[in-house]
């Protein structure tokens, strides 16, 4: 049978996409009618149609982590009633919702048809899979365990995207504080202070330093407001430019690492990826060597990746996994001495699990932690930045009550 891309009306109304497998066009058809679906266009899923579809994908980005999630546990789920993976990808595309992931794995599909296993499938559109997702795939259809590899690595998916949720989430409150304390000095330093500090100056009385000051900001506001936005935007987008070369990223995330309070998030949220992913790894039997190489695509911290490369090259020569990531000294001691335990009993994959939990809960300590001190030292930023203009409107008042005293 071949695979056909199919557009039909339903008896609702509405238009249906899809693909089914069918030995002809016009069998396609017949069958569609019998769905009670009036064909609008039937065209096969051939080589043509895979590479326009791949073209179409590489173009247009990664899936989402929500999304790739979704696929992954759709893909177990199918694999495990028993589906072939053609079956499978041909129930997942159907159930898509975006044009995005129809053709993307309608891409794959054409692929797997042609006689391609699905993580050479997988590998040629990088920008949707990432090396580890290929590397657990590739070794469940290599070891006859493909629905269980993915339902573990649907489960990692997941908890990997939660883990990222709750640290964007826990900076949220922070975020819109500070966006409010900004504004709201703006506001009184640009529109209220000029109004107010005018009834001063037309009074030719000698006006206190910090009500100059502050007479003195507001008019630059007001006056050169426009460039400051500007200035800072370029500030930014240079800084994204610049962070964009790895040596100058490199150079930036090996400070951060040494920096009190963000060096440890940066290090914990790094180890937790590591740790999950290396455990997902061993678990399923992946080579060592090929996990260190595949785990290092999962850390973005390229200080931590370039020890990782260093580790797996030490392995490679007999050393063990402990010792080598131990030498950088950039991982949690905790992590070091999980692996070592996990190396000298033979349980190396489930002690890699439980770090990867703790690091996880180690991480959200450090944001919850960080989060409590930041709050309160936002509002009393505010508090003092208000206070300063209160009181730079009061203290020529008070000169005045002296005068007229």
């Amino acid at each position: 049978m071949s695979g056909y891309r199919y557009e039909a009306l339903a008896p609702d109304g509405k238009v249906r996409k899809g693909v089914l497998e069918s030995d002809s066009p016009r069998q396609a058809r017949a069958r569609l009618r019998e769905q009670g679906m009036l064909p609008v266009e039937v065209a096969p899923i051939g080589a043509e149609e895979a590479s326009g579809a791949r073209g179409f994908a590489l173009r247009r980005g990664r899936l989402s982590a929500a999304a790739l999630a979704t696929l992954t546990r759709q893909l177990a789920t199918l694999l495990a009633a028993g589906l072939t993976v053609e079956q499978a990808l041909n129930a997942v595309i159907e159930q898509s919702e975006t044009e995005t992931e129809r053709q993307l794995l309608a891409a794959v599909r054409g692929d797997v048809l042609a006689g391609q296993s699905l993580a050479w499938s997988l590998a040629l559109h990088p920008a949707a899979f990432p090396e580890v997702y290929l590397t657990l795939v590739d070794a469940g259809e290599r070891s006859g365990r493909l629905a269980d590899v993915l339902a573990r690595l649907a489960e990692y998916t997941e908890e990997r995207e939660q883990l990222r949720g709750k640290v964007l989430l826990a900076f949220v409150y922070p975020a819109l504080v500070t966006i409010v304390a900004v504004t709201v000095v703006t506001g009184l330093l640009v529109y209220v202070v000029p109004q107010v500090v005018q009834v001063f100056q037309n009074t030719n009385q000698a006006l206190p330093l910090l009500t100059r000051a502050l007479i003195g900001l507001s008019g630059f506001l007001r006056g050169y407001g426009g460039f400051v936005v500007i200035a800072l935007g370029a500030a930014a987008l240079g800084a994204r430019a610049a962070l964009a070369v790895p040596a100058v990223r490199e150079t930036w995330q090996r400070r951060l690492l040494r920096a009190p309070v963000a060096g440890p998030l940066h290090r914990d949220l790094n180890s937790a990826r590591l740790a999950a992913t290396l455990a997902i790894l061993v678990g399923s039997r992946v080579p060592l060597l090929t996990a260190l190489r595949a785990g290092a695509g999962a850390v973005s911290s390229l200080p931590m990746r370039r020890a990782l490369e260093e580790a797996a090259a030490r392995v490679q020569e007999g050393s063990g996994l402990a010792r080598a990531l131990g030498a950088s000294k950039l991982f949690p001691p905790l992590l070091v001495h999980m692996i070592a335990s996990g190396e000298a009993s033979g349980r190396l994959g489930e002690l890699l699990e439980r770090a990867a939990v703790q690091q996880a809960r180690s991480l959200e300590r450090r944001v919850a932690a960080f989060v409590a001190l930041l709050e309160p030292l936002l509002i009393l930023a505010m508090g003092g930045i208000v206070l300063v203009i209160v009181l730079a409107i009061l203290l020529p008042i008070f000169e005045l009550n002296q005068i007229v005293r």
